[in-house]
């Protein structure tokens, strides 16, 4: 019977882990929905432009669009490899 206990607790704990998980892609795409088309292709770009300058992968870049009133902020962050 212990092992049966310690089965359903994994269980409940791996159950957990992925609702959270799954709270955070729902999380993130809703925050996508209200950015503009162009921003993916945005993104693509300025990292052909960073490569032509620094090796860096497809994940290195992160973008955000901020919006209030009339204004709009893009945010930009790129991981940089360090230089030897």
């Amino acid at each position: 019977m212990k092992l049966l206990d310690f089965l359903k607790r994994e269980r409940k704990k791996s159950a957990s882990v992925a609702k959270e998980r799954l709270q955070i892609i729902v999380a993130h795409q809703r925050s996508q929905r209200g950015q503009p088309d162009f921003l993916p292709m945005l993104e693509k770009e300025l990292l052909e432009v960073i490569r032509r300058y620094v090796e860096v992968d497809d994940d290195a870049i992160n973008m955000s669009l901020d919006s209030e009133d009339n204004c709009s902020v893009l945010e930009l962050n790129v991981t940089l490899p360090r230089s030897s």
